[in-house]
């Protein structure tokens, strides 16, 4: 079982005992939807990848759930401004995702860790800082490692070499999965850390920390 899959497993536990809630008020992702996604994403990372034409194939578990699950976070966004904020994250993201891979030895041995977790690692970093927000670290990890994964498959397409690209498959399901998952816990835990640290020892009833921002308490002055 790869990485990706298993690190869905431990989430779906952690979502049964309860240990995630916090974090999936965050993402206005119920126990029962975060449950039935992950449940998709395991399921379809087992099956064969749909082809679409002679060099291009996409992995349901790797690519067309996590799209999915990023348009359902998206349409439950509070602002437009929060949309636009996380598809240009997500932009940036792959683009960062993208040179890394570029930047990194042609060889896997020479790295200290396997690419898949290291396109994931940085992927989450970067999309926590771009993204600020739970929910759109979350969706920038995801979208972030999809869309590096497609143009360096047509980097090599202009390059006039036929590789195959398998969207979401051949390991793209760890860096999809683990780039989402680090972003959110990112923002979860540096989040939770600032607003321990604006308030010190007494609480301020009139601000709320809400999606990674400090927003006025409704019915405060």
């Amino acid at each position: 079982m790869s990485i990706g899959l298993i690190l869905l497993v431990v989430s779906s536990l952690l979502i049964l005992f309860g240990v995630a809630q916090r974090v999936l008020d965050r993402l206005r992702l119920t126990d029962r939807a975060a449950l039935f996604f992950a449940a998709l994403i395991f399921i379809g990372g087992l099956l064969p990848d749909i082809p679409l034409g002679p060099r291009l194939s996409v992995n349901i578990g790797g690519a067309l759930v996590p799209l999915g699950l990023c348009a359902w976070l998206l349409v439950k966004a509070g602002t437009g401004r929060e949309r636009v904020r996380a598809l240009v994250a997500s932009a940036l993201t792959g683009a960062a995702v993208y040179a890394l891979g570029r930047l990194l030895p042609e060889e896997p041995e020479q790295v200290f860790m396997n690419y898949n977790v290291l396109y994931g690692l940085a992927g989450g970093l970067i999309a926590y800082i771009l993204g600020r927000s739970r929910r759109c670290a979350f969706v920038a990890g995801i979208l972030g490692s999809i869309i590096a994964d497609t143009v360096s498959a047509l980097a090599v397409w202009r390059a006039g070499i036929g590789q195959p690209l398998s969207l979401g498959g051949a390991g793209a399901l760890d860096a999809t999965v683990i780039a989402g998952l680090s972003a959110v816990l990112l923002a979860e835990f540096v989040g939770e850390a600032l607003e321990r640290a604006s308030r010190g020892r007494r609480r301020d009833k009139t601000r709320v920390f809400e999606g990674g921002e400090f927003r006025e308490r409704s019915g405060s002055k």
